[in-house]
């Protein structure tokens, strides 16, 4: 009861999160359209939502709360690992805001030297996204640790707020000052998430954490473990990622129906895989600590039943309705019906690898649980490197949609490999095993 309670508490969270989400691309698919504006805000908000989703997806909870959960001085521990996250983060963002015609220029390698020049400075506003979300994320993993999900959950709606009110206040005017106005307000954003969750932890007594003492005490154990979290939690995201970097070698628009097709195919995931995988986390961890496999197992066994049967729904819906999806969504202005049909084929791509992606993240989390951060990496480098490969092969006869199926087959290979680690014997058992 209390799993479900609490998969119920993200999933309403991400949904409402979400709703204003499709808002947002609605309005940005209206005014922005598919094209070289688009691509462009797509590109610089690419990277620091790159690292929003590693981070707050999983990553640093999945390293943190396992080392948070064992350490006798939570206190010093916590403000340590804070600080130096911290100091490291705001010294990257300086380097990009720096470097930023060059980061773009590795980002999105297809951009000629004007389209660059257009997208460098929108790179380095929505970098500064990155601490503020890091922040957000520490401050979230102390929250879950204490059985508190709804602050994190509904927080991701003042984001989407933010950008919505940039679009309408901005609709009116040059389509590049339009990015500026998006630019800004991911700042603005991400700056009222850091708020209401600085108020939830004075709520849950938690702000004692920020003693900001014991900068230069080590922990090498734990960044270890965190770097190879980073590493096995990356693989969809990176894949994402991946999928940007190569269309910016196909014809104007082709990030955009990426993007657009790719947000449709994050709501599912993340309303129903990631929002029981956050759920999920705290409980295996804390019965794996107490040597309770058992219990452990029987949390699993009823998580991945009820993602099964729901993505499994999501995915015929999606499929059936996609281009129907598509045109209710984002058919309006400056998107016309052609972009409606290449999106649609792409999210197509997407939706058949809804499943597995899904499953292996409530697999990975066992391994994750016994601290083997490691193997959870590599067999995300190992989908990673097919992914890869597929895409090389599919790019040039399929264009973006080869792209998208490309990932999707990676999630199968992805699947495959968390199951072998899990054991596939163990896995059978735990389809049919009762547990008292």
């Amino acid at each position: 009861m209390m799993l479900k309670k609490m998969i119920f508490t993200n999933s309403a969270g991400i949904l409402v999160s979400r709703i204003l989400g499709f808002i947002r691309d609605l309005l940005t698919a209206s005014f922005l359209g598919a094209n070289i504006y688009s691509d462009i805000f797509f590109v610089a908000f690419k990277l620091p939502n790159l690292f929003r989703r590693i981070f707050a997806e999983g990553a640093f909870t999945q390293a943190f709360i396992p080392a948070y959960a064992k350490n006798k001085h939570k206190i010093k521990f916590s403000s340590v690992i804070f600080l130096q996250f911290i100091a490291f983060i705001m010294f990257l963002s300086l380097l990009v805001t720096l470097f930023s015609k060059f980061v773009t220029h590795i980002i999105a390698l297809g951009f000629d030297e004007k389209t660059i020049d257009l997208a460098a400075p929108l790179l380095a506003i929505n970098f500064y996204y990155l601490p503020l979300i890091f922040m957000v994320t520490f401050m979230a993993t102390l929250l879950q640790y204490k059985k508190h999900f709804a602050t994190s959950a509904f927080s991701t709606a003042l984001l989407n707020l933010s950008l919505i009110t940039a679009l309408l206040l901005a609709q009116n005017f040059d389509k590049y000052i339009m990015t500026y106005y998006l630019s800004y307000a991911v700042i603005i954003g991400g700056s009222l998430q850091v708020l209401v969750h600085i108020l939830a932890l004075k709520s849950n007594n938690l702000l004692k954490i920020f003693t900001f003492r014991n900068f230069f005490v080590k922990q090498n154990k734990f960044y270890k473990s965190f770097i190879h979290s980073t590493l096995g939690n990356s693989m969809i995201h990176l894949s994402a990622f991946l999928d940007t970097f190569l269309a910016s070698y196909l014809i104007a628009g082709s990030i955009s129906y990426l993007y657009y097709a790719n947000r449709i195919f994050q709501l599912p995931l993340a309303l129903f895989a990631i929002a029981t995988s956050t759920a999920l986390f705290p409980m295996i961890a804390r019965a794996i600590r107490n040597n309770d496999e058992t219990k452990a197992l029987h949390l699993m066994k009823n998580a991945s039943q009820i993602l099964f049967i729901l993505l499994s729904i999501s995915t015929i819906i999606g499929i059936v309705f996609n281009e129907f999806i598509v045109e209710i969504l984002f058919q309006r202005g400056s998107f016309l019906q052609e972009d409606s049909k290449n999106t649609a084929i792409i999210l197509f791509m997407y939706l058949l690898g809804l499943l597995p992606f899904g499953i292996a993240k409530i697999f990975s989390l066992w391994l994750y649980a016994h601290e083997k951060q490691l193997c959870a990496a590599k067999i995300s480098m190992k989908a990673l490197s097919f992914n890869i490969i597929f895409s090389l092969l599919l790019i040039k006869p399929y264009g973006a949609a080869g792209l998208a199926f490309a990932s999707t087959l990676s999630g199968y290979v992805l699947l495959y490999l968390t199951l072998k680690e899990f054991g596939f014997n163990k896995f059978l058992t735990l389809l049919w095993q009762k547990f008292s």
